[in-house]
């Protein structure tokens, strides 16, 4: 992919370029970020701006600190989202990422470092197990005669 491969020429004959986005926001995306609102207590909506390459899109965080990222279009989007659903809705660029999120995420990293290791432990004692039940001295002595 080249540096600038992801730049269009924009409609108009002056030079003009415009971003081409990944992709928009879906109607999956708005009902996925519904469900969760609606399968999860204390859920408040947190609107991240446009990047050069992603849509506007809303993380929306349990009381927990379980969180899901969704694209939804524009922050007014978001809002009108956040009013069906009655929730708060933030501005992520005002009240920064809440602590209960960042504690999720290091519960979720711990977490999976743990079931790593258990799968690591897992694994070589199977290894170990196996080399073990085909040992023998390699020169038939094993064998029935």
């Amino acid at each position: 992919m080249g540096l600038f491969s992801r730049w269009r020429r924009g409609g108009g004959g002056d030079g003009e370029r415009r971003q081409v986005l990944d992709r928009e926001a879906t109607p999956a995306d708005l009902e996925h970020l519904r469900a969760f609102a609606r399968t999860r207590e204390g859920v408040a909506f947190y609107v991240e701006p446009e990047t050069t390459a992603t849509d506007t899109t809303v993380v929306a965080v349990a009381f927990d600190g379980e969180w899901t990222r969704r694209r939804v279009g524009t922050p007014r989007a978001a809002q009108k989202l956040a009013r069906s659903v009655k929730v708060a809705c933030h501005d992520v660029q005002v009240t920064g990422y809440p602590t209960e999120m960042r504690r999720w995420n290091a519960r979720a990293k711990a977490d999976r470092a743990r079931l790593e290791e258990m799968a690591r432990a897992e694994s070589e004692q199977g290894s170990q197990q196996g080399s073990q039940q085909g040992r023998g001295s390699g020169r038939g002595e094993d064998r029935e005669r």
